[in-house]
């Protein structure tokens, strides 16, 4: 039975084969298919741009945010006026994950080794966190603290606007890469070296925002 129809198969396809190749004519209108080169619009689109002036426009407004910025950095986000101290703790202490090697693969330090940076780098000067838009908080840095025993970090508010002002170098905790990492919540702020730790503070300031709430 099945071997009549192998032969009847074959056949049908064949039959289908020319209808499937038929030629219908042209049916409705043909476009050629033109595709752009890309590079040569962006090159137009530029060549146009800069002959208008708006490149140079562009990179005005590019540098004056870039300037803005620098003189006023975002503030530190989640950083609040302290409206009651808060102390603690912090220990520097890491473990060393792998050996550490000198430039001829000496092993300095061993993985597991427990190192505290303040055993070699001591923290000579307190660290002082503070917004600088606040008044209070910027007076209360100027008559507590020198050039010599502490840094000014803002959270807030125009470095260089500062360093004008108060003819002191004043830095910034850009990202809040500082703050997160000793846990500040709320400045002003004070860190200072204690033994092998630091002993750090947020600190009610009367006449700042905090104390005003």
């Amino acid at each position: 039975m099945s071997a009549r129809l192998v032969p009847l198969g074959l056949a049908a396809l064949l039959i289908a084969a020319p209808a499937a190749a038929r030629d219908y004519g042209q049916q409705g209108a043909v476009f050629p298919v033109i595709e752009a080169d890309l590079l040569s619009v962006i090159q137009q689109r530029l060549t146009s741009m800069q002959a208008s002036g708006a490149i140079e426009r562009a990179n005005r407004q590019l540098a004056e945010r870039t300037a803005a910025r620098v003189r006023r950095p975002l503030p530190v986000p989640g950083i609040v006026p302290a409206t009651e101290e808060r102390r603690w703790t912090f220990d520097p202490t890491i473990t060393v994950r792998q050996d550490l090697r000198d430039g001829r693969g000496r092993i300095v330090v061993a993985a597991g080794t427990r190192v505290n940076p303040l055993d070699t780098v001591p923290l000579r000067q307190r660290l002082v966190f503070l917004d600088g838009d606040d008044p209070a908080q910027v007076a209360w840095a100027r008559s507590t603290t020198t050039a010599l025993n502490a840094k000014l970090i803002l959270v807030g508010g125009s470095p260089f606007a500062l360093m004008k002002a108060e003819q002191r170098r004043f830095y910034f905790d850009q990202q809040g890469t500082l703050t997160r990492h000793f846990g500040i919540h709320a400045v002003p702020a004070l860190i200072e070296q204690q033994g092998r730790t630091l002993a750090i503070r947020e600190l009610v300031i009367r006449g700042t925002k905090g104390d005003r709430k």
